[in-house]
């Protein structure tokens, strides 16, 4: 048997010795020692991690967009990341031109169609509710359903206007009439208040920015524990997302929740080029980096940006190292080191840790990092 790449000495997270054989595209055989003819051959120092092909699912990369942008390969396979979920950048109007320019890019790009028609063209593109139309999101979700894997609805007061909970009970609405697909819901400001947004959420609805340090986030500033609502919804299986941001994510909220027994279900980072060049972002790597400071876990870190976001988004050919899937692999190492981290309210803490990709590989094709 011959193969079209066989990557050789890896390991798992958890330490353990892998070997892949890939062929078009597709992971073809898993083991501890595969010996035989491939095209290409890459051989690991033993010491060098392989894991599904990392998957950030909140980034901004519609690169045509004034207020949040980015460009897909900058923050995809550049950095380690083989998937990425745009949320909520595009609406009906203009999500067809994106999906234009994203299936140019190396990196897989997958949307989640802002119920606002035009996405965010301006901050707040839900206080017109007449920008609302049921019907467009149904057509992009029918004429596009390779591309667009769920709904966005940012329930903040800047975006928001006068409209308090109707927007969320509007995605709702859209979401029942359309298989029940994934709806990511931004937190940020009242109104409306956190309490009525999660009273709105299902179980496997996504609350995107988790542990921001706004008072109408998880944590109760006047007691300095999670709000006993929080544990209502996340209980019930809704999911908990990082999504960083330049304004979202607070190691004091992150390591409150965690001492309580909380822990994000999904690591994303809400990149765009200005947090991406100016931070406090940065990469996928360093939002993970800062999960690890909080005290999770590697393994766990792992599959919170490859298990979790691929079942989330319905992926069933990816997130995981199995035969059948999509050869989508991310080779990265673990290394001692000094790096201050830096949250989105200016808070620092020291990694010692640092995760570094090697090497990036979608649908088998191979890029160094």
């Amino acid at each position: 048997m011959s193969y079209d790449l066989i990557i050789k000495k890896g390991k798992t997270i958890d330490g353990k010795p892998i070997e892949l054989a890939i062929n078009a595209g597709k992971i073809v055989k898993i083991a501890e020692n595969i010996d035989a003819e491939t095209k290409q051959l890459i051989e690991l120092d033993g010491e060098t991690y392989v894991s599904a092909g990392w998957i950030d699912d909140h980034v901004h990369c519609f690169e045509k967009m004034t207020l949040y942008y980015d460009f897909p390969d900058e923050i995809g396979v550049k950095k380690g990341v083989t998937t990425v979920i745009d949320a909520g950048t595009t609406g009906a109007e203009n999500i067809h031109e994106f999906y234009d320019l994203a299936k140019q890019a190396k990196t897989n790009v997958y949307a989640l169609v802002n119920i606002s028609k035009w996405g965010i063209v301006e901050q707040d593109e839900l206080a017109d509710l007449s920008k609302v139309k049921e019907e467009l999101v149904h057509k992009a979700l029918t004429e596009l359903p390779d591309f667009v894997v769920g709904i966005k609805a940012r329930m903040s007061k800047t975006v928001i206007g006068d409209n308090g909970i109707t927007p969320l009970e509007m995605a709702k609405n859209i979401q029942a009439k359309n298989n029940n697909l994934p709806l990511m819901v931004h937190i940020g400001s009242a109104p409306p208040k956190l309490d009525e947004i999660l009273a709105h959420m299902s179980q496997g609805d996504i609350l995107t920015h988790c542990f921001n340090g706004k008072p109408n986030g998880i944590l109760d500033q006047d007691t300095n524990k999670i709000k006993e609502f929080t544990w209502l919804a996340y209980d019930k299986g809704i999911v908990f997302d990082i999504g960083h941001g330049t304004d979202s994510f607070n190691f004091h909220v992150a390591e409150t929740a965690l001492k309580e027994g909380m822990k994000a279900t999904s690591v994303s980072t809400d990149i765009y080029i200005r947090n991406r060049e100016n931070g406090p972002v940065y990469d996928l790597a360093t939002t993970m980096e800062k999960l690890r400071v909080v005290g999770y876990d590697w393994s766990e870190i792992i599959e919170k940006v490859t298990v979790t976001p691929a079942e989330s988004f319905h992926f069933t050919a990816k997130g995981q190292l199995a035969e059948g899937y999509d050869a989508d692999i991310t080779l990265f190492k673990i290394e001692a080191g000094q790096k201050t981290l830096t949250d989105s309210n200016g808070f620092t803490r020291e990694a010692t840790e640092l995760i570094k990709p090697v090497k990036t590989i979608i649908g088998g094709t191979v890029y160094d990092n």
